[in-house]
This record gives structure tokens, sequence and C-alpha cells, in this order.
């Protein structure tokens, strides 16, 4: 009898030990199902993230900057003649450097601001997208913009669409904005210039998915000033491409005696 009780024990032992281990390794399969497919797809999900990031960062810097009260500028604004001794009736010009240092301290500032305000949840300073749902709770608690995509959507599967589980996306902004100015002066005409003065923006950020990240740069034009630059006709003109370049000779009235 006593057999009996110790075999039925040790029986009910093993099933549960068996139990446990099949459990153990059922577990641990999931884990590693799950890390494989993970990792397989993390590089969709960083490449789609980085999309989205730049999409809405750019967002975020054009509404800032069409905060701004000022349009922009005519060329011929920022452009101011230099007083020379020549008789020779040439004209020396240079660009106003206060009134383009002005507004790119305006235009940092602008977007720096409402980075900030993005990052603190502040969704009026966010552009609106039918496929993006931002976390204005987390936004606030732990800053960062942070938004939800379907995994559908960001693997590109057409079978789950919207319906798949929703991924995580974060991006901070890592630095203050750094911006330039560039000039493009294009020949237009007979002594004539098509002159463009623009702010290039540069924001680094950092993008999180589920276990990665990842540095991106979102980068933008700011247009400041442009227009048409006129100087005075010549009466020989000569496009100077090779030695038989033909030449234009303006009629000059003579002087009356």
């Amino acid at each position: 009898m006593r057999f009996n009780k110790k075999k039925k024990h040790f029986s009910i032992f093993t099933q549960q030990r068996k139990l446990a281990i099949f459990l153990a390794c059922f577990l641990i399969s999931i884990a590693g199902l799950f890390y494989f497919i993970n990792g397989r797809l993390t590089p969709t999900y960083l490449n789609y993230a980085e999309v989205q990031t730049n999409k809405i960062a750019s967002m975020v810097i054009s509404k800032a900057i069409n905060s701004r009260t000022a349009n922009v500028l005519d060329v011929n604004d920022i452009i101011e003649e230099v007083p020379s001794d020549n008789s020779n009736n040439m004209v020396t010009t240079k660009f106003n450097t206060e009134i383009i240092n002005r507004v790119l301290s305006d235009t940092n500032s602008l977007v720096q601001s409402h980075l900030e305000q993005a990052e603190k949840g502040d969704l009026s300073s966010l552009p609106y997208l039918d496929d993006i749902e931002y976390d204005k709770q987390t936004m606030e608690e732990r800053g960062g913009v942070v938004f939800f995509v379907p995994m559908g959507q960001a693997t590109n599967i057409p079978l789950i669409g919207n319906l798949g589980p929703k991924i995580p996306i974060r991006f901070h902004v890592i630095g203050n904005v750094q911006s330039n100015v560039e000039s493009s002066i294009r020949e237009f005409g007979i002594n004539n210039a098509y002159v463009e003065v623009s702010i290039h923006i540069k924001v680094n950020v950092q993008i999180i998915v589920p276990l990665a990240s990842k540095m991106s740069v979102v980068e933008q034009n700011i247009p400041v000033a442009m227009g048409l630059v006129q100087g005075q006709v010549p009466y020989i003109y000569t496009k100077g491409e090779g030695g038989n370049a033909p030449s234009i000779e303006v009629p000059i009235p003579v002087p009356e005696k």
C-alpha cells in the first residue's frame, strides 16, 4: 500500500516537472521568436520612424516660420550701396548684415520655442496627421514627441493595416537649432542678377523605437529675401564664351556741338 502511494506521488511529481519544463521551453521559445522577429523588423521600424519624424519636425519648423509677422523680404531691402570714389559710374553693393542677423536670430528662437513646446506635449505646436496618434501623457511626463503607428502600417503589411498592435515611437531634439545664411546669385538678362537669401536650419534628433535607437538630422531651407538686382546696361555687351563670342554695341548719341 505504501509502495502504491509512493509510486502515485512520484508520478504526480514527474508530471508536474514535465509541465514546468514544457512551460519554460514554451516561454523561452516565445521570447526567442519575439526577439528574432523584432530584430528582423527593427530596420523597417527605424526607417519608417525616421520618415515620420522628418515629416513631423519639418511641419513644426514650417509652423514656427509661418507664425512670423514679417513675410519674405524683397532682396533690395537687404542690399545697400557702398559709397565709392570712382567716377566710372560703377556701383558697389553689399548685404545689410544687421537685418539678416535679426531675421536669423528671430527664426532660431521661433523654431527652438516651437520644438520645445512640442516636446512638452503642446499639441497645438504639432501637425495633425491622420496616420499618427500622439501620446500626450507620456510627452508631458517624460518629454520628447511620442506617437503611435500600427505595426501593419510600419511594416507595409496590407493584411493587418491599421488593426495591428501600435508601435510607440519617440524622438528628442538634441542640442540647439543650428542655422546659417546661404545666398544664391544667378545671371538674369544683361547686367542683372536674381538673388536669393535663405536660412538653412538643421536639427539633430534621436529616434527611439522598441529595443533600438537612431540619430537623424532634419534640414530645411527658409527663404529670407529674393528678387532682381538691376545694374546699368553697358554700351558693349559680350557673353565672354571664347574668342569668337558675339558682342553687341549700344549706339551712343553724339553730343551736339
